[in-house]
């Protein structure tokens, strides 16, 4: 599944690929869709030790204007210096790093930037690793691990590049996405199963405990109840809390909730979302904190408050207790099944089986601070699938594409806003319904002006489909009568290949399609 095609984002006509002879090859546009010879920019060494063992493919990264960052699949990260590539695209690159970093990986994402004179580059390295300890998973263990190279080592004009920093992160699927923020300030993660901080530079990552609170040291520390409209939250509070010490915090998803500068007493992602504006907290009798959450959806009713934690106790009022002793009834009987042929059989205890906790099965997006290493963000996915990234501006992290209904909104990680950590850019229409039934989807993407979007099959066939456009002839839709003024295209093109599709990429005016033996340069728009 990996897009052996890398496009140029600086450059926009010259596309890369890494080939069978470990050579990276460039191919620029010079007119209109005429190609230019390939031209290979570097050449890896053939390593006697690269043999054995496992290989992954070759991996490649552009890292800035003159920067790239390259895998051999054996486990080792090579710098690459390139010049101006779209100036000088024959000039052949120059490795100013290289170093084994461990088991064979693939390079996810990289970016370089300099401060106070020292020139630094981030690289995101991803690893699929079979885990015995795994037994009721799929036996493997996925990490990121987040490698920090400088020139800070040796004098003036002698500066070498080293490794700094390496953190290592690890979880349970492939991500979706992962990538750097600019300046290295943090990382964001999009996920089926979460992904957390273990270890930098080798050693385990220790929790540093916070300063606990003197809280009554009973179990409890806080009690709950609930209605089909709206949650209550009581926390108990230590003597003499007033009402500047409580310091609270409520979002969409996530409640926030200390006294001071102590360890907060509830912090984390709630079980369901709340509506914030219309929800409240107050102090009762100087002991308690009383928060109340109004629910986005009425109905369901909550297992816990915020996910996770266990140290409150749900009081049920009398009605509930009723109504559950009712649904449960049927289910409450001596034998294992006396009466199997009931509308409503007794629960046969032999058919029992243990499910995931919420979290566990919902995609997640995950924004980690990158002194802290703890979680920012985090927002569920839930029904939004993943649909695919994108490279928009090359100043900016990669966009990411989620299917919102029967649409597909791009979303722009943004993390110095104040206001939210990821903005929407565009929309295309109708296309999270359209790719649903493309079952041999292997890459999509999109034009970095929002033009179209494409995707491909394994073999053979490239769908683009079109923003809305006005239309030269009068338009009336059948059922309501009212005129149609844009419509959107679909357009199919048939490749002349047998050849399973390697590398897909788009730029605002063509698409570029990598087989074994062909490159492919369709012209999407003039």
């Amino acid at each position: 599944m990996y897009n052996y095609l890398h496009i140029d984002p600086w450059y926009e006509d010259s596309v890369y690929f890494v080939d069978s002879k470990g050579r990276v090859l460039n191919l620029t546009v010079t007119l209109d869709t005429a190609l230019g010879k390939p031209h290979e920019m570097f050449r890896f060494e053939s390593d006697s030790g690269s043999g054995e063992g496992e290989q992954l493919c070759a991996s490649l990264s552009l890292t800035s204007a003159t920067w790239a960052a390259l895998s051999d699949g054996t486990g080792k990260l090579t710098l690459l210096r390139t010049s101006k590539r779209g100036e000088s695209s024959h000039i052949k690159w120059e490795p100013m790093f290289s170093e084994r970093l461990g088991e064979p990986f693939i390079i996810i994402h990289s970016l370089a930037h300099v401060r106070s004179h020292v020139h630094t580059i981030e690289v995101l390295l991803l690893r699929v690793q079979k885990d015995p300890s795994d037994t009721k998973g799929s036996g493997f263990s996925i990490s990121l691990e987040w490698i920090t190279v400088d020139n800070s080592a040796g004098q003036d004009e002698d500066r070498k590049y080293g490794v700094r920093k390496r953190k290592m992160m690890k979880g349970k699927s492939v991500p979706h996405y992962a990538a750097v923020e600019p300046q290295g300030k943090g990382i964001v993660v999009a996920s089926e199963k979460p992904f957390a901080f273990t270890e930098v530079d080798g050693l385990p990552l220790e929790e540093t405990p916070a300063e606990d609170m003197e809280v009554e040291n009973s179990d409890p520390i806080y009690f709950w109840q609930q209605t089909e409209e709206d949650v209550t939250v009581n926390v108990r509070l230590p003597e003499g809390t007033t009402k500047d010490d409580i310091r609270f915090k409520l979002t969409v998803d996530c409640l926030r909730v200390g006294v001071g500068d102590y360890a907060p007493l509830l912090d984390g992602q709630l079980f369901a979302p709340v509506d914030p504006e219309a929800s409240i907290w107050t102090i009762k009798d100087d002991k308690s904190l009383e928060v109340c959450l109004q629910k986005r959806s009425e109905g369901p009713l909550w297992s816990e408050v915020v996910l996770g934690d266990r140290r409150g106790e749900y009081l049920m009022s009398d009605e509930q207790k009723s109504q559950l002793q009712q649904r449960l009834s049927y289910l409450t009987s001596e034998d294992l099944n006396p009466n199997p042929e009931k509308e409503k059989p007794p629960c046969n205890a032999q058919e029992l089986e243990d499910c995931d906790m919420f979290p566990e099965d919902s995609s997640t997006l995950m924004r980690f601070d990158g002194a802290t290493l703890k979680p920012t963000h985090v927002v569920s996915l839930g029904s939004h699938q993943f649909l695919f990234s994108v490279h928009i501006d090359p100043s900016e992290m990669p966009a990411f594409s989620l299917r919102h209904d029967v649409d597909a909104l791009l979303w722009q990680p943004r993390p110095n806003q104040d206001n939210g950590v990821w903005e929407h850019i565009s929309t295309f229409n109708a296309l999270g319904y359209v790719q649903a039934s493309k079952r041999d989807k292997k890459f999509a993407t999109c034009a970095p002006d929002f033009s179209y979007a494409a995707l491909c099959e394994c073999l053979r066939r490239v769908f683009i489909y079109r923003q809305p456009s006005p239309v030269d002839t009068v338009l009336f839709n059948r059922k309501q009568g009212r005129q149609v003024g844009q419509v959107a295209k679909q357009q199919v093109a048939n490749l002349d290949t047998n050849d399973p599709v390697l590398g897909f990429r788009a730029t605002n005016e063509r698409l570029f399609v990598l087989t074994a033996n062909n490159l492919f340069v369709l012209k999407v728009n003039n």
